[in-house]
């Protein structure tokens, strides 16, 4: 994979660790890139992919200087959903901001 998807996955999982502070402990999350977010296996409720989505676009912004909307046109548009997994969010990412900036965590 590119240097962009895997700064990506480590936004994703950054993410993911600030999304597991704020929930009860019988709501956490793996914290992999093998996690599924949501659909079959997913371990996220609706409400619970819309914050993810949410936290993954300020880390985004904080981190990369630049804002997105995960959840547009084209995310909605596809047949296969980029929310499923850390690794098909991670693409979608990628694809969208190009050249992401390293990640430090």
């Amino acid at each position: 994979m590119t240097a962009t998807y895997d700064n990506a996955v480590a936004l994703i999982l950054s993410a993911t660790r600030e999304f597991n502070a704020d929930e009860l402990a019988d709501y956490q999350i793996d914290v992999s890139e093998d996690t599924v977010f949501f659909g079959r296996g997913g371990q996220l409720d609706s409400l619970g992919l819309v914050n993810m989505v949410l936290l993954v676009e300020e880390h985004i912004r904080d981190r990369c200087g630049v804002s997105v909307d995960l959840s547009n046109d084209r995310a909605m548009s596809q047949r296969n959903s980029p929310f499923r997994t850390v690794k098909t969010l991670a693409r979608y990412v990628a694809g969208i901001v190009d050249g992401l900036a390293v990640v430090d965590d």
